[in-house]
């Protein structure tokens, strides 16, 4: 399973982007996809999963902020981020886990930068 994501930035406090994850390859098991995200000097911490079954979590950070979506059939999942704050700052990393093979992946990252 190949992760490609896209649609980091720099964007003002308080301005909105949108992240795009694409995974390919043998998606068809792939039942859990996500974000994740590192600042630099901090430990990566979970941003928003979304199950093939709808469930959806948010880090408490996020909550009311971003969104997340996803169209399975598609393997590609959206990050919708609102009232952006500087402390959103990191690398966001897409993540896919499979469920037949017991194993998650992880995409390259796209860098988003929150500063005015």
């Amino acid at each position: 399973v190949q992760l490609q994501a896209s649609g980091g930035g720099l964007v003002r406090p308080g301005g909105s982007l949108k992240l795009s994850c694409s995974a390919s390859g043998s998606t068809t098991s792939v039942n859990n996809m996500g974000w994740y995200r590192q600042a630099p000097g901090k430990q990566r911490e979970q941003v928003a999963t979304i199950s093939s079954d709808g469930t959806i979590r948010y880090g408490d950070s996020v909550k009311g902020r971003f969104t997340i979506s996803g169209d399975f059939a598609k393997t590609t999942i959206y990050l919708q981020m609102t009232s952006l704050k500087p402390e959103d700052t990191a690398v966001y990393s897409c993540f896919a886990f499979h469920r037949d093979l017991l194993r998650g992946y992880w995409g390259q990252g796209t860098v988003v930068t929150v500063s005015s």
